[in-house]
């Protein structure tokens, strides 16, 4: 697997994020992941100039305020079968702005059609979103319960980073402490 890392600092309150690129783009992302498909994250850094820059630039353009999407190549190699149609159901479908719940995107994915128990594809786009391998450029962070935020990753930030992002993004409104751009 030739996976090599860009490190990109961001305001967000796990800290610096870590993105995994390959030739064909960008296969993975970590908010503050150690370990990614079995190999320590960071390791190797990735040298190629003009991919580490696409990967800041974009990066540092969304959390600034200036980008709506990130716009970068997006290598699926980690999700595959109904894993990648939901991910790719919610990119296409869901964009900067907007919310959607998990039942919502289970419909709309197609993937649980016939399904006959109750809850259970609600369910299981939750498990999908907490196994996403490319969180923010596959915005799971829009993902959330009917009758709140939901989850977000099992780390003690991981509902803060999903609420700054929806703030970001103008879902939420913003706190008083909120430390994201100036409109």
């Amino acid at each position: 697997m030739e996976l090599s890392w860009v490190t990109v600092d961001t305001p967000l309150p796990s800290g610096a994020m870590k993105f995994g690129v390959t030739a064909d783009g960008v296969a993975a992302a970590t908010y503050a992941g150690d370990v990614f498909a079995g190999r320590p994250v960071g390791v190797p850094e990735c040298e190629d100039a003009r991919k580490r820059s696409l990967v800041e630039n974009r990066v540092g353009e969304y959390f600034a305020g200036e980008r709506r999407e990130l716009g970068l190549p997006i290598d699926w190699r980690f999700a595959t079968g109904p894993h990648l149609t939901v991910l790719r159901c919610l990119l296409t479908e869901v964009g900067y702005g907007r919310s959607i719940t998990y039942g919502e995107l289970a419909a709309r994915s197609g993937v649980f059609e016939g399904q006959a128990e109750p809850g259970i594809p609600a369910r299981t786009v939750g498990q999908m979103m907490g196994a996403n391998p490319l969180p923010l450029l596959v915005p799971c962070h829009r993902v959330v319960a009917a009758d709140g935020l939901g989850g977000f990753g099992g780390a003690w930030h991981g509902v803060e980073v999903k609420r700054w992002l929806l703030t970001l993004e103008g879902v939420l409104p913003p706190t008083l402490d909120w430390s994201g751009p100036a409109d």
